[in-house]
């Protein structure tokens, strides 16, 4: 299958975006096309800002503090069990935190907070699908793919933005 991509800069770097041949969102991730490869699979990957357009401009008014959500369809591949954790992500409000253990509860497998995490950390789609909202039981920031600054400065946005 083909899949269509761009990169671009947004306030916190590049940032890079794969739709399928529908328009459906499959891949973001902060750098460049490396960083969507490490994130998903695809078979052929083909540079067009046209076809990444929409979510290129919905990126943008989210780091400009004028989007707390996103209107876009999504594609990622992974098993039911990481697609319902993806789900759950994205039912996570702007500006709110949740553990792995909430995560886990909300989709009926209270016990699963360790799979959770796991589903989490390959989360094919950065920031749309926020795991940057999830933290630990502590309040630590546990883990995150790009890394804990990236990750504590997009909860800062979110603060200010809130």
């Amino acid at each position: 299958m083909k899949f269509y991509f761009d990169t671009f800069l947004t306030p916190l770097g590049k940032f890079s975006v794969a739709v399928d041949e529908k328009g459906a969102l499959a891949a973001a991730a902060f750098g460049g096309v490396d960083a969507l490869r490490k994130r998903f699979r695809a078979e052929e990957l083909v540079r067009d800002e046209r076809c990444v357009e929409k979510a290129r401009c919905q990126i943008g008014e989210f780091f400009a503090g004028r989007r707390t959500g996103f209107d876009l369809a999504f594609s990622p591949v992974g098993t039911e069990f990481q697609r319902a954790v993806w789900r759950q992500l994205q039912r996570i409000p702007f500006g709110q935190t949740r553990s792995y253990a909430q995560v886990a509860a909300a989709i009926g497998r209270p016990r699963a907070a360790r799979a959770v995490g796991r589903a989490i950390g390959s989360n094919p789609i950065c920031l749309l699908t926020p795991c940057h909202r999830v933290i630990g039981a502590d309040g630590s920031l546990a883990g995150f793919a790009f890394g804990q600054k990236l990750k504590r400065q997009l909860l800062e946005h979110e603060e200010r933005v809130r």
